[in-house]
């Protein structure tokens, strides 16, 4: 039955293709990449508050702390056993895989992800794994937005668009937050495009905003009703807030690094390794509840006006009326979610950064004005403090100030906020620019030699294939040689530089025409010059393994027009810095989404 709606809905689409403009369709199917890209955020969102809310109820009732501590284990568990038995064996984790489809595999995304992590991440996070469910969300919108393109034929431009709309849907549909999926898509993907660009993105980030809000409860989806008035002179504090949201970033990234990478040299079968993280996961769950799945309930809690609530069902229960065990409490929960987070996702789980980044930020903002309120320095408001937070994590994680200011102010129901916001994001983005390069998904990328950050230019040439430019058929000379074989091959070829090797064809020069103009005129000076009298070293040389920046960089620096390249410590061809840069305009076109 199911398959019989579905081949309806292809007629349909293919005559729909048929009869309307390439704009008029892309229109259409970015409301059906929304819709897809929303009914996954239904699934995952559903399945992981139904089993958090049944976790809380089976343990409000036998008052078993150890019960949140059993089912990420069991989650894990089933995730690497779904991975082994059901996807092949390997899945591709965390956004920076749309990043790298984009740049290197002309926007193909394999099929298998567009229910990859619908499955494995609602295990994982559903059974309490402490990650959460957009950056899952975010890949399997943009699967779904590229193998929508792939089947209906269409071009590199419009399957990375569609990757887009899938993108924004997704984020516009986990947060009922359309503004903030149409900036993520922007800021995360698409670096550069044009104004008409907006309108499809827009369309699928508010087609799957729309689609959440009738379907998900309220209760489901991160929002906030209450908030505080913003006063000015709370601005010295806000500034602070950016700064340590800014460090708290890098301290984020650099150990949930380590501890993922910890687990990646771990000499273990995928059970056993799944068992050995879900373990230590069950042990930080059972001291710290709040860390069982994405966090968001214990994040409105300290957003509302009983923050103590956090402590119920914990060790630390009896100390509910003792503030300042709340605050060590939760800063501890605070410090210690990143490594709760690398465990989940080292060992074998799936899931992303994204809710995590919330919890972090929202739980510092709550630490950071109790404090100065218990100090008597001020009295701010805790739970603007709180939400705002948020923003500067976010920002300074994924290098989106633009989409954590939006995201924020859309889930707290106004904009009441946007000056707190910006000051917290830009301050937080700036520290940690400062101290890591790249964001936190692109920072994988580009350890892996596959570079892509904001600056275009940079993108691009990451894309560029360096063996399709090298030109290996030029002629070459010997050293020993006078220069009448040098000019007989001037006279019937285009060839205006030349390598000199020796027998085994290593490099030992270069001669270009244009530094022997005067010598190759006189008849005399042609018979009796010997080619090692005239040959040049080149400045800098070419490997087949430099990227196509370094190359540019190279010929930056020599003011040369071609570039020798050596392969194997032997001469292997030349390559010319108008055809580099013939092949980048070429690339930038096919790229330039408009």
């Amino acid at each position: 039955m199911f398959k019989k709606y579905i081949s309806k809905l292809d007629t349909i689409i293919v005559w729909a293709q048929s009869i309307l403009t390439g704009k008029q369709f892309i229109f259409l199917s970015s409301v059906l990449v929304g819709i897809s890209a929303a009914f996954a955020v239904i699934i995952l969102k559903s399945f992981a508050h139904w089993v958090f809310s049944f976790a809380t109820y089976i343990n409000g009732i036998l008052k078993l702390s150890f019960i949140n501590s059993i089912l990420p284990i069991a989650g894990l568990l089933l995730t690497v056993f779904v991975i082994k038995k059901v996807l092949g064996g390997s899945i591709e984790k965390g956004t920076s895989q749309i990043l790298y489809a984009v740049a290197k595999k002309a926007s193909i995304i394999p099929e298998k992800q567009m229910y990859a992590h619908i499955i494995t991440s609602s295990l994982t996070v559903g059974l309490g794994g402490s990650a959460g469910l957009e950056s899952p969300i975010v890949v399997t919108g943009a699967a779904f937005g590229s193998n929508y393109a792939q089947k209906y034929k269409l071009s590199y431009k419009d399957r990375t668009l569609l990757i887009g709309c899938g993108v924004s849907a997704g984020i516009g549909a986990a947060f009922n937050a359309p503004i903030a999926g149409v900036l993520f898509a922007i800021e995360f993907l698409l670096v550069d495009v044009s104004i008409s660009a907006f309108t499809p993105i827009m369309i699928s980030a508010a087609t799957g905003a729309i689609v959440s809000a009738i379907t998900l409860d309220e209760t489901v989806l991160l929002n906030f009703k209450q908030q505080e008035v913003f006063k000015y002179h709370n601005i010295p504090f806000y500034v602070l807030l950016g700064v340590l949201t800014g460090f708290i970033s890098v301290y984020y990234t650099r150990n949930f690094q380590r501890t993922e990478h910890f687990f990646h040299r771990l000499k273990l079968t995928p059970y056993k390794k799944a068992l050995f993280g879900a373990s230590l996961l069950a042990v930080l769950i059972f001291i710290f509840p709040k860390l069982f799945g994405e966090g968001y309930e214990s994040i409105k809690i300290l957003a509302e006006s009983h923050p103590e609530e956090i402590l119920e069902n914990t060790l630390f229960e009896s100390f509910k009326s003792n503030r300042w065990v709340l605050l060590a409490f939760v800063a501890a929960t605070m410090m210690i979610k990143v490594f709760a987070t690398a465990i989940t996702l080292g060992s074998g789980g799936n899931g992303g950064n994204f809710a995590p980044s919330l919890f972090v930020g929202s739980y510092l903002g709550f630490v950071f004005s109790k404090l100065i309120n218990f100090t008597g320095l001020s009295h701010l408001p805790v739970s603007n403090f709180t939400m705002v937070g948020m923003a500067g994590i976010l920002s300074g994680l994924f290098h989106a100030p633009l989409t954590a200011i939006f995201l924020i102010a859309e889930i707290t129901g106004g904009y009441s906020l946007m000056v707190p916001l910006m000051i917290v994001a830009s301050i937080s983005f700036a520290i940690s620019k400062q101290f890591e390069k790249h964001s936190m998904d692109v920072k994988n990328l580009a350890q892996k030699g596959h570079v892509f950050t904001n600056n275009k230019d940079t993108n691009v040439l990451s894309t560029l294939n360096i063996h399709s430019i090298i030109q290996t058929d030029y002629f070459t000379l010997t050293p020993d040689e006078n220069l009448e074989h040098l000019v007989d091959l001037i006279s019937h070829s285009n060839q205006v530089i030349f390598a000199v090797v020796d027998k085994e064809n290593h490099m030992l020069g270069v001669v270009h025409f244009n530094n022997i103009r005067e010598i190759i005129f006189n008849n005399y000076r042609v018979k009796y010059t010997l080619v090692k009298e005239i040959m040049a070293t080149p400045n800098e040389v070419i490997y087949p393994f430099n990227t196509m920046e370094t190359v540019m960089d190279k010929f930056e620096r020599s003011k040369m027009a071609f570039l020798p390249v050596i392969k194997d410590e032997k001469y292997y061809g030349f390559i010319s810095k108008s055809v580099a840069l013939e092949a980048y305009r070429a690339k930038l076109k096919s790229m330039t989404i408009e």
